[in-house]
């Protein structure tokens, strides 16, 4: 199994004035992801804001990616909703589409009680895909917290095209013993950015993030500054990141970092409710804090 590789973009899903989806901004992202040297696009994940979207946004969100990414990609389509039945059309009109995964968080109202419900629930969706692989993707944000190791485990018997699973949890311990599940056969993309140093100390070879989306040069400095053991560089380093984190954290993830993009000349436009839009003030705040961080 090919497991990702340096660092893959969740990008933002741009809306028009209207709040319409701007399938025409997804070209301008995905040219400014290749030319920065990221690897892939998490498409429609929560970055992405794939929960707030119809499901014929979403099939046209997935199919402009394909297109803009023009094969120099490696594309994974969130395919979760809260309907399993939205679920399972998203995942078979993935199938028809030129990309390496689909992926699929756990249901977050009525949340699987156990390990096997689960993996019974993934296992329904990555059949709908069945010559893509298919990534569980393992987050707080869901509510459903249950044991990731366990999930692979019984996973690897049940689901023939499982490749493995996106990391969003800051449990180092669980994240070490999934790499370790089948004598490491499985993916687990590293999914905290500002964790990136850690993740990489226990062993992540991959990493899925937001901010990846217009800093990703000053994170592959860090990847290599890691390699050769040049901890005091990775150390200043982080200095940026938690900077851009820091505005993230005051004003949303989401809508912050939509207003990055900015920086690059992408207009993303603004998140859908409930996440609440930035002010125009609260925009030229960012845009403008971010650029002195210096990290372009």
């Amino acid at each position: 199994m090919r497991k990702l590789q340096g660092l893959i973009a969740a990008p933002h899903t741009p809306f028009d004035n209207n709040n319409h989806v701007n399938l025409s901004a997804i070209d301008d992202i995905a040219a400014l992801l290749i030319e920065q040297g990221v690897t892939g696009a998490y498409v429609c994940g929560t970055t992405g804001e794939g929960i707030h979207c119809s499901v014929e946004e979403r099939k046209a969100i997935a199919e402009r990616w394909v297109k803009a990414a023009d094969g120099k990609l490696d594309l994974i389509v969130h395919t979760g909703a809260l309907s399993i039945v939205d679920t399972l059309s998203l995942t078979e009109h993935a199938e028809t589409l030129d990309i390496l995964a689909t992926s699929a968080i756990g249901p977050c109202f009525f949340k699987p009680g156990s390990v096997d419900d689960l993996v019974d629930y993934c296992a329904q969706i990555a059949a709908a895909a069945p010559s893509k692989g298919f990534y569980y993707y393992h987050s707080g944000m869901s509510g459903v917290n249950l044991d990731l190791e366990q999930f692979l485990i019984k996973g690897d018997e049940r689901i023939p095209n499982l490749f493995g699973a996106k990391f969003n949890n800051m449990d180092l311990y669980e994240y070490q013993r999934c790499l370790r599940v089948a004598q490491g056969k499985f993916d687990i993309p590293f999914g905290v950015d500002e964790f990136l140093p850690a993740g990489l100390a226990v062993g992540a070879v991959g990493a899925v993030g937001s901010t990846y989306n217009y800093a990703a040069p000053l994170y592959l400095k860090i990847i290599e500054a890691f390699n050769r053991g040049d901890q005091a560089q990775v150390t200043a380093l982080m200095d940026k990141v938690i900077g851009i984190i820091r505005i993230l954290v005051q004003y949303g993830g989401v809508a912050a970092g939509k207003a990055a993009m900015e920086l690059h000349g992408i207009d993303a436009g603004d998140p859908r409710t409930p996440i609440r839009p930035l002010t125009r003030e609260q925009k030229a705040d960012v845009v403008a804090r971010m650029r002195d961080i210096d990290f372009l």
